[in-house]
Order: C-alpha cells, then sequence, then structure tokens
C-alpha cells in the first residue's frame, strides 16, 4: 500500500503511461498509415492488409491503459 501523500505520484505515473504509450502508437501508425494509403492508392486489394496494420500499433496503447489501471487500483 501506498502512503497516501505520494498517490499523486502514482497518478502521474498512471498518466505518463497512457500519454506516453499514446504518442508512440501515434508515431508509428504515422509511418505505417502514410504507407498504407500509398499501397492502397495503386491497388485496392491491400486494404485489409493496410487496415491491420494500421490497428496492431494500438495495442500498445491498451498495454498503456492496463498498466495505468493496475498502478490507480493496486497500489
Amino acid at each position: 500500500m501506498v502512503d497516501p501523500s505520494q498517490m499523486g505520484m502514482v497518478a502521474v505515473g498512471a498518466g505518463l503511461a497512457v500519454g506516453l504509450a499514446g504518442i508512440g502508437a501515434g508515431l508509428g501508425e504515422q509511418a505505417i498509415g502514410a504507407a498504407a494509403v500509398g499501397a492502397m492508392a495503386e491497388d485496392e486489394k491491400f486494404f485489409g492488409k493496410g487496415l491491420l496494420m494500421t490497428v496492431i500499433p494500438e495495442s500498445i496503447v491498451i498495454f498503456g491503459l492496463v498498466v495505468s489501471l493496475i498502478l490507480l487500483f493496486v497500489f
């Protein structure tokens, strides 16, 4: 159990977990999304693959959310 005077630091850590994971996923999706749109412009059959590759980095944000919930509710 964390001392009540340090719960603010736990909240900062939870916010950093979600925020930094979101920024990292956004930077990853930037390059993947541009490449996927370029591939779909040439051939429409790449839509499914492009969509799948764009969604994969979102799992990183879900992991960040899980870490923040563990920080907030376990400690």
